[in-house]
C-alpha cells in the first residue's frame, strides 16, 4: 500500500508539472527589433533575422550573444541608429528567438558553420560583425575562411561555462521534468536575477518591458534545447582566442563594461594588447553595454580601431 500510494504521488506530481509546463508556454514573440524579420533557410529549417537599413549603405552584421533567454533583441537600443548608417543584418541564432528550436544536440562548431554560411549566403563580402561574448569567438573562426572586413566584439570569450555535463545536458532536454526545470531558469524572477548579477551594471536599467520580451522568448517550443548545450558546456570552442584573432588579421575593436566581471576589463585589455586590437571600456556597464549604455557603445563603434 505504501509503495502504491509512493507512485501514485510521483504520477501526481509529474503530472502537475506537465500540466504547469503547458500553461507556462507563450504565443509567439513579437519580433525582437521591432521590424519584421526575413527567413534564411539553414540546413533544413528556418533561421529568423532582421534586415534594416539601406541596402546599399555597408552591411554590419549583429551577433547576438548565448543565454536561456537570447536572441537578438539584446541590439534593440542600438539597431535605430546602426541602421542609419549601415545596412544591418541580425539573425536569431539557430536555437534562440524567431528561429526554429529543433532538439539538436547544438554545439559551438554548429555556430560556427552557421556563421560561417550565412556570412557566404546572406551578407555582402567584408562586412563590419559585432558579436557578443561567445558568439565572438563564432565570428572570430568563421572569419578565418569567410572575408571580414572588420570585427568588434563584446566581452569575447571562447568559454562561458567551463567543462562539459552530458548529465546536465541530457537532464534539461529530458521532457516533463527537463522542461520544469528549464521553466524555473527562465521565470521572471530569475531573468531579472541574472540580467542584474551579470548582464546590466545597474539593476535599475533591467526594465520589466526586457524582462517581458526576455520570458517570452524563452517559452516558446524547443527554447530548451540550445540552452541545455550552453548551460552544460557543449557551446564553447576549444580554441586558443589570441592565436585566432591574430590569424584572421583584420582591424578589429575590443568593447568591455566597466563593471563586468565575467571576466573583468583586464582580461579584455589583455587580449587587446596581445593581438595590436582598439580597446574600449564603457562606464557604468557590464556585459551588454550596446543594451544599457547605447549612446557609449555607438560612440566606441564609430572610434572603431582609434585605440584609447
Amino acid at each position: 500500500m505504501r509503495l502504491r500510494n509512493l507512485l501514485l504521488g510521483a504520477a501526481g506530481t509529474a503530472g502537475g508539472v506537465a500540466l504547469a509546463n503547458r500553461l507556462l508556454r507563450a504565443p509567439p514573440a513579437d519580433p525582437p527589433l521591432g521590424r519584421e524579420q526575413s527567413t534564411y533557410r539553414w540546413r533544413g529549417f528556418d533561421v529568423a533575422y532582421t534586415d534594416a537599413g539601406d541596402p546599399d549603405d555597408p552591411d554590419i552584421l549583429l551577433l547576438h550573444g548565448v543565454n536561456a533567454a537570447g536572441s537578438s533583441h539584446e541590439f534593440v537600443n542600438v539597431v535605430g541608429d546602426l541602421a542609419d548608417e549601415y545596412h544591418v543584418i541580425a539573425p536569431d541564432l539557430p536555437g534562440f528567438g524567431g528561429s526554429d528550436r529543433p532538439s539538436l544536440l547544438y554545439s559551438g562548431s554548429l555556430y560556427v558553420a552557421f556563421v560561417r554560411e550565412f556570412l557566404r549566403d546572406i551578407v555582402d563580402e567584408e562586412p563590419t560583425i559585432v558579436a557578443s561574448s561567445l558568439s565572438a569567438s563564432y565570428a572570430a573562426v568563421a572569419a578565418e575562411q569567410e572575408p571580414v572586413g572588420e570585427l568588434v566584439l563584446v566581452c569575447p570569450t571562447a568559454t562561458a561555462i567551463p567543462g562539459r555535463r552530458v548529465w546536465l545536458r541530457s537532464l534539461l532536454r529530458s521532457p516533463v521534468v527537463g522542461e520544469g526545470l528549464f521553466n524555473l531558469v527562465v521565470s521572471k524572477p530569475s531573468i531579472r536575477k541574472n540580467l542584474a548579477d551579470h548582464g546590466f551594471a545597474d539593476p535599475d536599467n533591467v526594465s520589466d518591458e526586457w524582462i517581458a520580451y526576455d520570458w517570452e522568448t524563452a517559452h516558446q517550443p524547443g527554447s530548451r534545447y540550445a540552452p541545455a548545450s550552453f548551460v552544460s558546456g557543449f557551446l564553447n570552442l576549444d580554441v586558443d582566442l589570441v592565436a585566432v584573432l591574430a590569424d584572421v588579421d583584420v582591424p578589429t575593436t575590443i568593447i568591455w563594461g566597466s563593471e563586468a566581471r565575467m571576466p573583468d576589463p583586464g582580461t579584455g585589455r589583455d587580449l587587446a594588447d596581445e593581438i595590436g586590437a582598439a580597446f574600449h571600456v564603457i562606464e557604468g556597464a557590464d556585459l551588454l553595454p550596446h543594451a544599457e549604455r547605447p549612446e557609449a557603445f555607438l560612440e566606441a563603434l564609430e572610434a572603431k580601431t582609434i585605440p584609447t
